[in-house]
């Protein structure tokens, strides 16, 4: 089924989920549907958006599906589909012109779009909502934010035509009382002039009406200064409401969704779904930059009428007022400058990384007149502290030394975005701090600084904006990343960045359904298919395997770091996160197909794979993931023997990535005519014959008198069941010298009924010196491959 029909499925909370994401992502929904096959049939994921390469690529999308929106649009015909015609036609103009120009961002959209469907259809299948992965914001409060975000443009407006009306009432108001001193000062010394003497009695009548007119004029003035005072004060107090209100809105923004969106980001780092576009987020930071600057210019011109006709306030609201917004201004340009890719955070010296950093207001705010220069450097925990306890840190204090680490922000005018992608990174050198305790190299924590300086309104306001990636673990040889991705997880998982942490604390310990939702979000984003209740009830029994548990609800238990990754497996020398992670990566490589079709129990133990299998017919087999050894599967079958007729369940020595590099899974069950279903009752061809490999794909040609040859696994220990031809005709693989198996215990049968027999054959890890001779004489000669002829 395609994916578009999976969506039309979805109900509730999820289609309304779905609608947000392209409402937020500008991608018409009307697209989606009408050029779906085309949409799901390309290969988004193929095109690096990072790289300017991949551009013409991306071009050549953009233009396809604006061609296929024509068709369409063209093949709609009748007076009912006019307006529908019409509206499809404008989607593929929209869209060209959004995108002619940055054809990336265009994939980037796609793909996070077909991605987070794909996430919302799968919840849907499973019934399991990842309480890891945060739901994406409500519209509610998305239009909530718009609609405050509309009001304050309005206020503002109403502001500034309410400021030009007063500027003008003021400027009349200095020309008339110009104008009546003047006319007082003319009428003045034209009485002087016109009665020259004291006690003329015209004279005293003529001064006592000037003293009137005086009078009168003056108790006009005082009435049009309380006017104009009071439109200044009418004008504070919409200001002050104005910036209760963008107070509130940017705390909701930067406060809400824009932690909403960087813990995103960090979930995104173990499975969680993507974090998402951050042009929404841009669309509101703009608007609040907009906003204040306007505001605060509004108050600059209060302060300077004020100057120009000084009268005697009740209070000094003005100059607060500025203050206040320019903080505001301050923390939003300061929240804004963020990391839009991270860092890998895991990082392999000198091994090229990239990163790329975006400041959402740069373009409302001109920053890229004089374009600004970032830097990235690697700091230690310890600096990341004090860096955010100590304002006046020493920057130039770093742990490490990165090479290609500064770039300038770039504005791209059509999308309006103001960025800088570190492309060539690459960590040369790392200072480490003396270890704690029993704390290793790969539980050592560092994070990328990126910093910059700029200033605003041609210097008026200087920035230093400066932010942290998400916490990275060095190391210096491939086989340190699984210890460094445990590291990763858990903090990725139980550190939320968005909380205002310190940097970079974790609980010691944390609830195991919270872990086992992390090990299910990692294992879905890696191999497709989530892990059932009963996997983590079974993962929840292995990791606490050590500890002595009464009871099978693992729910009120807490799983310690030590216990995830310090303390190794009763028996074994790894501990939970080094084994979850070998089946994470062998199912990865080698056995993703099946695991998503569910045809791989895997998470089972050999005690209850053998009463689910006893209970079936002979040749029932299933497929468990090895206790004992690192990233490895094994088969396990109920048999009969011939000749007693005694039933029992047996187990394959577990097979590895060596082994499924030689032959795959699906081949080897092929092979072996012992087994004949899949538990519980499902034939092998129906279940694995889509992955068996075509003879015709493999077999090399033959030449020179040679004839070609092929493996065929084969159990030497059991005779193969009547009803089942011993050769098969089905899909086999060619062989050569370097094919040849170089262990001779590939594949082992237990025989079952003495565990300690059984626990020694399949755990391989163990030195060869603990097995019994003649054990040792039976691995020898176990795995045998048949070079059956093919003429």
């Amino acid at each position: 089924m395609s994916l578009i029909m999976k969506i039309q499925q979805l109900q509730g909370p999820a289609i309304q989920q779905m609608q947000l994401l392209y409402q937020q992502n500008r991608f018409p929904l009307e697209v989606r549907y009408y050029c779906a096959p085309w949409i799901e049939a390309q290969q988004w994921g193929n095109i690096d958006v990072d790289s300017p390469s991949s551009e013409p690529a991306a071009t050549i999308l953009l233009q396809q599906l604006v061609q296929q929106i024509n068709q369409k649009a063209e093949a709609l015909t009748g007076e009912d589909k006019f307006f529908l015609r019409m509206k499809l036609s404008n989607f593929a103009t929209e869209l060209y012109e959004t995108y002619g120009n940055d054809s990336l961002k265009f994939v980037r959209v796609v793909r996070h779009c077909l991605e987070k469907e794909q996430r919302l259809v799968d919840q849907d299948t499973n019934g399991l909502q990842d309480s890891l992965e945060q739901v994406m914001p409500v519209s509610d409060a998305h239009n909530e934010i718009e609609s405050t975000l509309q009001n304050l443009k309005y206020k503002t407006q109403a502001q500034e035509k309410f400021l030009g009306d007063m500027q003008q009432k003021q400027e009349l108001f200095a020309v008339q009382l110009q104008e009546r001193r003047c006319m007082l000062e003319n009428t003045l010394a034209s009485l002087q002039q016109q009665y020259p003497q004291q006690d003329d009695p015209n004279r005293r009548a003529e001064f006592a009406r000037f003293s009137q007119k005086k009078l009168e004029l003056n108790s006009l003035v005082q009435n049009e200064a309380q006017q104009l005072m009071g439109l200044r004060m009418q004008l504070a107090k919409m200001h002050q409401e104005t910036f209760m209100m963008l107070s509130n809105v940017q705390s909701k923004v930067l406060g809400d969704e824009l932690k909403i969106w960087k813990r995103q980001q960090q979930l995104a780092g173990i499975g969680g779904s993507p974090e998402g576009s951050l042009d929404v987020l841009q669309s509101w930071c703009e608007a609040l930059a907009e906003v204040t600057w306007q505001n605060r210019q509004q108050l600059q011109r209060i302060e300077m009428l004020k100057q120009q006709v000084p009268m005697n306030a009740p209070a000094q609201d003005v100059p607060d007022l500025s203050n206040n917004f320019t903080g505001l201004l301050s923390a939003l340009v300061s929240s804004t400058f963020v990391i839009e890719k991270q860092p890998p955070q895991v990082l392999k010296k000198e091994t090229r990384f990239s990163a790329a950093i975006r400041l959402l207001v740069g373009g409302k705010l001109n920053v890229h007149m004089n374009p600004p220069q970032v830097k990235a450097t690697i700091i230690s925990e310890a600096q990341a502290k004090d860096m955010l306890h100590n304002e006046s840190a020493n920057f130039n204090e770093t742990s490490g030394d990165i090479i290609n680490n500064s770039g300038v922000l770039e504005y791209h005018k059509d999308s309006g975005v103001l960025n800088v992608t570190f492309r060539n990174m690459s960590l040369k050198k790392i200072r480490r701090a003396d270890r704690r305790g029993q704390e290793f190299v790969t539980e050592e924590k560092f994070t990328l600084l990126f910093r910059s300086n700029f200033s605003v309104a041609s210097g008026e306001l200087m920035f230093q904006v400066r932010t942290l990636s998400l916490p990275v673990v060095v190391v210096s040889h491939g086989n340190q990343e699984c210890n460094a991705l445990a590291t990763i997880l858990w903090d990725n998982a139980f550190g939320d960045c968005s909380s205002g942490r310190i940097p970079f604390a974790v609980p010691d310990k944390v609830p195991w359904p919270e872990m086992a939702q992390a090990l299910n979000s990692k294992f879905m984003a890696v191999n497709g298919r989530s892990l059932s209740n009963e996997n983590m009830q079974y993962l929840a029994m292995k990791a606490f395997s050590g500890q002595n548990v009464q009871t099978d609800d693992y729910n009120s238990m807490y799983i310690s770091w030590s216990t995830f990754n310090r303390d190794p497996l009763p028996g074994c020398t790894f501990t939970f996160w080094k084994w979850f992670h070998g089946v994470l990566e062998l199912t990865r490589k080698y056995l993703r197909a099946p695991w998503n079709e569910g045809s791989i129990l895997g998470f089972i133990t050999k005690e209850h794979a053998q009463e689910l299998l006893l209970t079936k017919q002979t040749g029932t087999f299933l497929l468990r993931f090895s206790d004992s050894k690192l990233g490895a599967i094994s088969i396990t079958w109920v048999n009969e023997d011939p000749t007693t007729g005694d039933r029992q369940v047996l187990n394959l020595l577990p097979f590895s990535s060596e082994d499924f590099h030689i032959r795959s899974l699906a081949d080897r069950i092929h092979d072996l005519p012992h087994l004949t279903n899949l538990f519980p009752d499902i034939p092998k061809d129906t279940a694995f014959g889509n992955f068996y490999t075509p003879m015709d794909e493999v077999l090399p040609q033959a030449g020179d008198g040679y004839v070609s040859s092929v493996l065929v696994s084969k159990i030497p220990q059991l005779s193969a069941p009547p009803s089942y031809p011993i050769e098969n005709p089905g899909s086999v693989e060619p062989a050569s010298p370097q094919q040849q198996p170089h262990n001779s215990r590939q594949e082992f049968v237990d025989f079952g009924g003495i565990s300690d027999f059984d626990d020694m054959l399949e755990d391989r890890e163990q030195e060869e010196t603990q097995l019994a001779p003649d054990i040792n004489e039976l691995l020898k000669d176990f795995d045998t491959f048949d070079m059956d002829p093919i003429l």
